[in-house]
């Protein structure tokens, strides 16, 4: 599996296949250009997209790039970070967090998978 670059997502259909249709874990995070909180959280993430490259997907929501998918799945909190497996969220942290706290959430993801 090969996922280096962060996947952008803008619609319910990229977030059927590139997430819930996924068969193995991804990493979710969703955010907006105005949200400072969210803004302080990518650089964090992207580093951590390298660190489990292959191992976990990594997806990003631009909350106001996709309203639809947002109304649809209730996705109002941000910065939200999810990690999906199978379809089905296992784990989330609403707020901002540190990277090691991410990296504590998708490790904790990989041990229960």
């Amino acid at each position: 599996l090969m996922f280096m670059e962060i996947c952008k997502i803008y619609d319910c259909k990229m977030l059927e296949i590139d997430v819930i249709g996924c068969s193995g874990p991804v990493f979710v995070e969703l955010w907006a250009a105005w949200c400072g909180q969210g803004r302080m959280v990518g650089p964090g993430v992207e580093e951590l997209s390298n660190v489990y490259d292959g191992d976990v997907r990594f997806v990003n929501v631009n909350v106001d790039e996709a309203k639809e998918l947002v109304s649809n799945y209730n996705f109002f909190s941000i910065p939200t970070l999810m990690i999906f497996n199978k379809g089905k969220v296992v784990t989330q942290q609403v707020g901002a967090a540190s990277k090691d706290a991410y990296k504590n959430m998708i490790d904790r993801a990989l041990e229960n998978l």
